[in-house]
C-alpha cells in the first residue's frame, strides 16, 4: 500500500500545469477550441479528468493560461537600449506571429472581457506611446489603434488561413485571386485591378510591419 501511496504521488507530481498547458496548446493548434475536451486531454495525459481539474477548474481558465503561454514571448520583446518604436514593432511583431503560428489565438484575445494577455499587449503598447510623448487625452485612443490593427490584422491572416485547404500552395493561391482582381470590371474596381500585382508578390509579414510604421509616423506628429 505504501508503495502505491508514492507512484500515485509521484504521477500527480508529474502532471503539472505547464504540462496540462502545453498539451492543450498542441490540441488547440490541431484541432481548434473545439477539438480541446477534457476527456480528450485526460487521453492524451494518460490520466483522469479529476487530475486536471486539480490544476486547472475549467475549459475557459484552460484557453486564458494556453493563450498566455502562446503570448508569453511577445512580451519580454523591449530591452534597455531599444527605442518606444522598436518595442512597439517587436510587441506588434511578436504578437503577429504568435496568432500566425497558433491562429486560435486570435479568436482567443476578441473575448469579452478582455482577456488578461491582451491587457498585458494593451500595457506594453500603453507605456511606449507614454514614451512617445503622445499627449494624455490621445494616449487611449493611439494605444488602441495600434492594439486594433494587430489584433485586426492577426485576425484575418489567421482566418483567412484556415478558409484554405491544408498545403496550399501560398504563391498559387494569391496568384489565383489577383488574376480574377485583374479581370474585374475597370470602371467599378479600377484601384483593385491596379494593385493585383502587388496581392500576387506581397508578403503579409513585411506589409504589417509597413502598416506599424504608418501608425508610427501618424503618432510623431502627436508628440508634445
Amino acid at each position: 500500500m505504501a508503495a502505491r501511496t508514492r507512484n500515485t504521488e509521484r504521477r500527480e507530481d508529474a502532471l503539472s500545469r505547464d504540462r496540462i498547458v502545453d498539451a492543450a496548446v498542441e490540441m488547440l493548434d490541431a484541432a481548434g477550441e473545439s477539438g480541446l475536451t477534457f476527456r480528450a486531454l485526460s487521453a492524451r495525459l494518460r490520466t483522469g479528468p479529476g487530475a486536471i481539474y486539480w490544476h486547472v477548474a475549467n475549459k475557459d481558465e484552460l484557453l486564458i493560461a494556453a493563450t498566455d503561454a502562446v503570448l508569453a514571448r511577445a512580451m519580454t520583446a523591449d530591452v534597455a537600449d531599444a527605442t518606444p518604436e522598436d518595442t512597439i514593432r517587436a510587441v506588434a511583431l511578436g504578437v503577429f506571429d504568435a496568432i500566425d503560428a497558433h491562429p486560435w489565438v486570435g479568436s482567443e484575445l476578441s473575448r469579452a472581457p478582455s482577456p488578461p494577455a491582451m491587457l498585458r499587449i494593451f500595457e506594453r503598447i500603453g507605456r511606449q506611446v507614454q514614451a512617445l510623448g503622445v499627449p494624455f487625452a490621445a494616449q487611449f485612443t493611439v494605444a488602441s489603434a495600434v492594439l486594433n490593427y494587430i489584433l485586426g490584422v492577426g485576425g484575418q491572416n489567421a482566418a483567412q488561413a484556415r478558409a484554405v485547404d491544408p498545403g496550399t500552395n501560398r504563391e498559387e493561391f494569391l496568384g489565383n485571386v489577383a488574376a480574377g482582381w485583374a479581370e474585374l470590371d475597370p470602371d467599378d474596381y479600377p484601384f483593385t485591378r491596379a494593385v493585383a500585382g502587388q496581392l500576387r508578390d506581397h508578403d503579409d509579414r513585411v506589409q504589417f510591419l509597413d502598416g506599424v510604421d504608418l501608425i508610427l509616423t501618424g503618432i510623431s506628429g502627436l508628440r508634445r
